[in-house]
C-alpha cells in the first residue's frame, strides 16, 4: 500500500511543478504575459493609417503604438498579427506609422518579419 501512494505522491508533485512551469512560459512571448492578438486590438485607433500611407495618424494611435513600441518584437508581432490582417492592415503601411508619429526613440532599422522600420 505503501508503494502506490509514494507514486501517487510523486506524480501530483510533478502536475503541479508542470502547471508551475506553464505560467512561466506563457509570459515569455513576444509581448510579455499578453498576446500579440490582445495587443493588436490597442492598435485599433491605427486602422485607416495603417491602411492608408497618405492617411492621418491619430494623437492616440501614436500613444498606443509609442507604448508598445517600447518592446519592438511585440509591435511587429501586433503589427503582423491575424487580428491586424482581419482588419485589412497592410503591413507595408503599419511599419511607417512609428515615423508618422515622429516617435524619436523608434527602432529604425528593426527587421519586422519581411519588412524593416524606417
Amino acid at each position: 500500500m505503501e508503494g502506490p501512494m509514494k507514486h501517487i505522491c510523486c506524480l501530483v508533485f510533478l502536475v503541479i511543478l508542470g502547471i508551475a512551469g506553464f505560467d512561466g512560459v506563457y509570459g515569455a512571448g513576444e509581448c510579455g504575459k499578453s498576446s500579440p492578438e490582445a495587443e493588436a486590438w490597442k492598435l485599433a485607433p491605427c486602422v485607416s493609417a495603417a491602411q492608408d500611407v497618405n492617411a492621418e495618424v491619430s494623437d492616440r494611435c501614436c500613444s498606443q503604438v509609442k507604448k508598445i513600441g517600447q518592446n519592438p518584437s511585440c509591435l511587429c508581432a501586433a503589427m503582423l498579427s491575424n487580428t491586424a490582417k482581419s482588419s485589412g492592415v497592410k503591413p507595408e503601411v503599419a511599419v511607417t506609422i512609428p515615423k508618422r508619429c515622429n516617435i524619436a526613440d523608434r527602432p529604425v532599422g528593426y527587421k519586422c518579419g519581411a519588412y524593416t522600420l524606417p
